[in-house]
């Protein structure tokens, strides 16, 4: 369980207070790693959670750490922030070294942990107005951060209540608020859309995008298929302590796929249209499923001469779409396992 940890803050930069936003940062510069992880290990007696495990993420990046419950995700974003140490290997963030760093490091850092995090006897305000004054604001500044958090996840209705009197929803909302209070250059996001309605799911994605557009690099977990899709500019898929696929969605469907699949919707089929398009030397498969026409070809082979057949059986189509894998059936691939397993 990852939990908010702040100790002895370090005198703080001056930055804006007037609205929500994140510190600058060195988002827009060229192969800046925030985090570096390099062949960390790391060992909970006999059970090995990370495994040679290696991992870099650039400035501005919205980065997914995607697997199962128990592959290794919570395990590796504890170890950057030294809540577990490692057993081996080098972990760099800020290209400062961590443990040795720790204190400078977690002052540009926010944590939103998958176990929600805050106190029952506080108000919603007074919590997050807590982990404001934890970070070093005084309380004139940390009241102007807590307003402005509140505002951000869409709380300030709320603001009086405490955490038992909340949704499921609000309360994750909550726990964002007091992860981000500090406008911190850099958020580990471990799984915040567990067991939510789906609007407050959809409200944390649009905080997530909001957060990384505003200049957050951020470490997404999640088991969650659909949100990785949505949210990530590259993906590490994660399984049994090792990163086992790391890329760009395009690149890691790349890794995986042999053949993608025409659909064409037609009016009716001629006679001897499925055995003319299965005759073309890039076509594998054929079928017909009213009213789609599915063809299995090559990957990136032209559409032309499928077209071209069309025509000259004198076929009307109303569309024809090329599928893609998923991120399901890559992990599928990769892994042998669906993503609940």
């Amino acid at each position: 369980m990852i939990r908010h940890h702040v100790q002895n803050p370090c005198k703080r930069e001056q930055i804006s207070v007037c609205s929500f936003s994140v510190r600058p940062s060195e988002r827009g510069c060229v192969h800046v790693s925030i985090i570096a992880l390099d062949h960390v290990t790391k060992r909970f007696g006999e059970t090995i959670a990370l495994n040679d495990f290696s991992l870099h993420v650039e400035a501005g990046e919205l980065f997914g750490l995607l697997g199962p419950n128990g592959a290794g995700k919570t395990t590796a974003i504890s170890v950057m922030l030294n809540l577990y140490p490692a057993d081996s290997g080098t972990i760099r963030i800020f290209d400062r070294v961590m443990p040795k760093d720790e204190q400078a490091i977690k002052q540009r850092v926010g944590i939103v942990p998958q176990h929600v995090s805050v106190y029952d006897q506080l108000t919603v305000f007074e919590n997050i107005q807590f982990f404001a004054e934890l970070y070093g604001f005084k309380p004139a500044e940390a009241k102007q951060k807590t307003e402005a958090a509140l505002d951000f996840v869409e709380l300030t209705a709320h603001q009086k209540k405490r955490p038992p009197e909340l949704s499921g929803g609000l309360l994750r909302r909550l726990n964002i608020a007091c992860g981000i209070v500090h406008e911190p250059e850099l958020i580990f996001m471990d799984e915040p859309t567990v067991a939510i309605d789906p609007q407050s799911r959809n409200t944390i994605l649009e905080n997530i995008r909001e957060l990384n557009r505003r200049g957050a690099t951020i470490i997404y977990t999640s088991h969650y298929m659909e949100e990785v899709e949505m949210l990530c500019d590259r993906v590490a898929i994660v399984d049994e302590g090792k990163i086992i696929a790391e890329g760009t969605q395009d690149e890691l469907k790349d890794q995986v796929m042999t053949l993608e699949t025409a659909r064409i919707k037609v009016d009716a089929l001629t006679p001897g249209l499925i055995e003319r398009l299965g005759a073309l030397s890039q076509v594998k498969k054929v079928e017909y499923h009213e009213p789609y026409i599915e063809v299995s070809l090559e990957k990136d082979t032209p559409l032309a001469p499928l077209l071209d057949v069309l025509h000259d059986a004198k076929v009307r189509f109303t569309s024809i779409t090329v599928d893609r894998p998923s991120l399901n059936t890559v992990f599928l691939a990769l892994t042998g396992k669906t993503l609940r397993e």
